[in-house]
């Protein structure tokens, strides 16, 4: 809408009565949400900010609205001055688009330079909303938000430091690293090429690790979705599980259970071989008993999942393949 919000009263009444609304406080309720609220200065009387939230009867947050065109930047300073002379312990300054919260960690009852929250309405990420909630009426706890302020605060002013080093890096970044790895004497030539390689490192492991995550997770939803597949349903009539089959199949758990616990380990028959699964889950097999024929088999798996046969001339030839069995549960851990 804000293309057709052409005044500041009308960005209060399209943009931020609703924020504060949803904050949980009846904007028609003069007992909790005062529009105009006085903030004397001094000699200089009838000063009035926008908005003050009150809670038990005093105020715990002020609010400072600008159009949603204006630059915040060069608004602050009003903000401040009320700050001082109010009893709430937060402050916020926004034009309805961009919202800044303030409060006195350096100096009491100072409202600091810098905001300790700061989003953008419509770049909203969870890790913001979690913070936002705390200002919600059913959640407000003053001494709370205040103790996690100075987190937020610095917390954000270090990612904005780290986020300057990664574009350009300082002299000092340069040469904290340089100093790890080049033995030799930092001159103004050697300064000038880690400062390229710095900046291609850094950037380079941020991408490896947001690549590895993300590969991550694509591997774990995969998974997730080949576990809720509808299976092959098979007529039990014909699946016929023999002695021989389970006398196989507590040799294979007597091995494995050197490693993981017996709860582990399950067997699932169909009408092609004896499954040993790790966790019940088709995506981990340990292994396959194929007894259906006049020779028997035991199936091992690669990394890869990639099964391999290989005869037994009796079960007790089983033993023989400890160390793939074992090393076929590492797979998965």
């Amino acid at each position: 809408m804000k293309n057709q919000i052409q005044t500041e009263e009308a960005t209060k009444t399209a943009f931020t009565l609703p924020f504060i609304n949803l904050l949980g406080y009846d904007i028609f309720n003069p007992m909790e949400v005062v529009p105009e609220f006085t903030a004397d200065i001094g000699l200089k009387k009838g000063e009035k900010v926008d908005y003050a939230i009150f809670q038990n009867g005093a105020p715990i947050l002020i609010i400072e609205c600008k159009h949603w065109q204006e630059d915040l930047n060069v608004h602050n300073s009003q903000l401040f001055r009320y700050f001082h002379v109010t009893k709430a312990r937060f402050a916020l300054l926004t034009n309805g688009i961009e919202y800044r919260f303030y409060t006195d960690l350096e100096e009491a009852n100072k409202m600091d330079e810098k905001p300790f929250l700061e989003f953008n309405i419509t770049q909203l990420k969870d890790s913001v909303v979690s913070e936002i909630v705390k200002f919600h009426k059913s959640n407000f706890d003053e001494e709370k938000i205040f103790s996690n302020a100075s987190s937020l605060k610095y917390t954000k002013e270090i990612r904005k430091v780290f986020n300057q080093e990664l574009a350009e890096p300082s002299d000092e970044f340069v040469r904290f690293f340089a100093s790890k790895v080049y033995n030799g004497r930092l001159t103004e030539k050697v300064m000038v090429q880690f400062k390229e390689l710095v900046q291609k490192a850094t950037n380079q492991q941020i991408s490896e690790r947001v690549n590895d995550r993300l590969q991550s997770a694509l591997n774990k939803e995969e998974e997730k979705q080949t576990e809720q597949e509808i299976p092959v349903v098979e007529d039990e009539n014909k699946v016929i599980t023999t002695e021989e089959e389970m006398e196989a199949f507590r040799i294979v758990v007597a091995i494995l259970r050197r490693k993981i616990g017996k709860e582990r380990i399950s067997a699932r028959d169909t009408q092609s071989y004896f499954g040993v699964l790790l966790d019940d889950n088709n995506r981990k097999p340990i292994c396959r008993l194929h007894f259906n024929s006049s020779n028997n088999y035991i199936g091992l798996f690669d990394a890869n999942k990639k099964e391999t046969r290989h005869p037994l001339g009796s079960l007790d030839d089983i033993y023989d393949f400890e160390k793939q069995l074992l090393e076929t549960v590492g797979y998965y851990e």
